[in-house]
């Protein structure tokens, strides 16, 4: 069923459609990955680091939020059901059970550079399909890239 008619070309849509719809898996990844370490940091730094996921987690989710909805947008039907995140995710897997807090911080580090270096592939990918969802990935990156940089000074 197509009820929403997309005002892209058909190539231009296959293309914002797969970076989407990869964004949108990464960033509900993320955003587990992130509360999963929430859970179970342990260390010195225990509340800072806590803290700092539960933002990370806030971004991931807003922006995960705005792309299904660009995605619906565009007749694209966006999918971030569990197995589809397991499959498709460019985030590895993480620790079972406690984490220190520097092994926690190197965990994000790790998994917010998978994410921005696939959503600067979107980036890229999207700018003569679609300039309105290229805007949409360099706003995530940057929020992402944000974090990412606060996380490596944890362990500078």
């Amino acid at each position: 069923m197509n009820v929403v008619k997309s005002p892209l070309a058909d190539d231009a849509l296959k293309t914002v459609a797969e970076a989407l719809q990869g964004a949108l898996v990464d960033l509900v990844d993320l955003s587990l990955v992130a509360k999963q370490i929430h859970w179970n940091v342990v260390g010195p730094r225990f509340r800072s680091i806590h803290l700092q996921l539960d933002e990370v987690v806030d971004t991931a989710r807003q922006h995960s939020d705005t792309v299904a909805e660009r995605a619906s947008t565009l007749g694209v039907s966006p999918d971030g059901r569990a197995a589809t995140v397991s499959a498709s995710s460019g985030i590895g897997s993480v620790p079972e059970g406690w984490v220190k807090d520097v092994d926690a911080v190197g965990t994000l580090v790790t998994a917010l550079g998978a994410v921005i270096t696939r959503m600067r592939e979107r980036v890229d990918a999207t700018g003569e399909a679609d300039p309105v969802s290229q805007d949409i990935f360099i706003g995530i990156t940057a929020d992402l890239e944000k974090h990412h940089w606060m996380f490596q000074a944890e362990n500078g």
